[in-house]
C-alpha cells in the first residue's frame, strides 16, 4: 500500500518523496467522494459567502468536481503539492535598484509538465500500464484539504507540512485503484486558532474572523493579476510583489522556515528595465527580460507584458 494515514487522519511520509532536488507531497481521493467537494462549494454559494468579484466568479464558473468525460475509468484524483521558493528579483531604473518579490507560483522553475507527470508514474503509481490526465477545473485548494494533503490558514491559503504555502498544486485523474476511500475534514491550522497576524497584517481587510472565506473582492491578488486600472481604494503603499500578494503569507508563522529559502534572479539591468515601463523599442532587450523574470514566455508578452508594467510602476515610481 503506497498512501497511508497516522491515527490522526494526516498524510504519513510514505506520500513525500523527492525529484531533481524538489520535494513533492501528495493525497487522494475517491471520485466517489466528488459529490461531497461539489456540495462543499455549493454550501458556500447558498449562504453567500463568496464574493461577486468578477475575476473571482469567472474563475469559480471554470471550476467544477466531475470526472472527465473523456476518461470515464477514472476512479481516483491525485492532488500533488511541489515545493517552491519565494523569488527576488532586482530592477535597476534611473541610477537606483530596487529589490522586488516575486512569489513562489509566479516565476517558472524550471519543472515541466512531462517532468512531474514521470514523477508520479515512478513515485505513486509504480506500476505500468495506468493512465493520468492532469485537470485545471477543480477547486485544488479544498481537492488537497480534503485529501489530507494540506489543511487552511486563516488567510483561505492550504498549507502542507514541510512546504507552508510556498507551493504549487496540480492535480490528476487516474484509473489506479489506491483502494482507499478516506476523506478528511475541512479544518483550519490549530495554530491559526489564537493567532490573527494575517488578519492584521492584510492592508485591504479582506480576512476576518466572522467568514472563513475571504472577501476575494477586497484581495490584491484579484487585481494585479489582470488588466486594467486598480481600483482607487487600493493605496499605492499595499501593493508588496509584481504580481499577486504576500502580505498574509510573508508574516505567517507557518512560513517561518520556508521564507529563508529563497532563489535570487538574474538583474533586470536599466536598460531592460526602461524597456518595460518607457516602452523603448528593442526586441532582443525585450527578449533578454522575459527570459530573466522567467514568468512568461515571449509568445505571451502582448498579454502579460501591460500587467507587469503597471505593477512594477507602483512598486518603484
Amino acid at each position: 500500500m503506497i498512501y497511508m494515514y497516522d491515527n490522526a487522519n494526516n498524510l504519513t511520509d510514505s506520500c513525500k518523496f523527492e525529484e531533481n532536488n524538489y520535494f513533492y507531497k501528495y493525497g487522494i481521493l475517491s471520485l466517489q467522494h466528488l459529490a461531497t467537494l461539489q456540495e462543499d462549494i455549493d454550501k458556500l454559494k447558498r449562504a453567500k459567502k463568496l464574493s461577486e468579484n468578477e475575476n473571482f466568479q469567472r474563475s469559480m464558473q471554470r471550476r467544477n468536481f466531475e470526472k472527465p468525460s473523456e476518461f470515464q475509468e477514472a476512479k481516483y484524483l491525485i492532488i500533488l503539492a511541489r515545493s517552491r521558493k519565494l523569488g527576488i528579483i532586482n530592477f535597476h531604473y534611473n541610477g537606483k535598484k530596487y529589490e522586488i518579490k516575486v512569489p513562489p507560483d509566479f516565476h517558472d522553475d524550471g519543472v515541466t509538465e512531462e517532468d512531474v507527470e514521470k514523477a508520479i508514474h515512478k513515485h505513486i503509481i509504480k506500476k505500468s500500464g495506468y493512465k493520468i490526465v492532469e485537470t485545471e477545473k477543480i477547486h485544488l485548494k479544498l481537492a488537497a484539504v480534503r485529501s489530507g494533503l494540506a489543511k487552511y490558514g486563516r488567510n483561505n491559503i492550504c498549507y502542507v507540512d514541510g512546504m507552508g504555502s510556498f507551493l504549487t498544486l496540480s492535480a490528476y485523474f487516474t484509473d489506479y485503484d489506491f483502494q482507499n476511500e478516506t476523506i478528511s475534514e475541512l479544518k483550519m491550522m490549530d495554530r491559526c486558532e489564537k493567532c490573527n497576524i494575517c488578519l492584521n497584517k492584510c492592508p485591504t481587510k479582506a480576512i476576518s474572523k466572522e467568514n472563513f472565506v475571504i472577501d476575494a473582492g477586497k484581495c490584491i491578488t484579484q487585481y494585479n493579476e489582470y488588466k486594467g486600472e486598480f481600483p482607487k481604494w487600493i493605496d499605492k503603499k499595499f501593493h508588496n510583489a509584481i504580481e499577486g500578494c504576500l502580505h498574509c503569507q510573508y508574516h505567517c508563522p507557518a512560513n517561518k522556515e520556508v521564507i529563508k529559502d529563497i532563489v535570487r534572479l538574474e538583474d533586470i539591468t536599466e536598460e531592460e528595465t526602461k524597456v518595460l515601463l518607457d516602452d523603448l523599442e528593442n526586441p532582443e532587450l525585450l527578449n533578454s527580460l522575459i527570459k530573466k523574470i522567467k514568468m512568461f514566455t515571449l509568445e505571451d508578452a502582448d498579454e502579460e507584458l501591460p500587467i507587469i508594467k503597471r505593477n512594477l510602476e507602483v512598486l518603484i515610481k
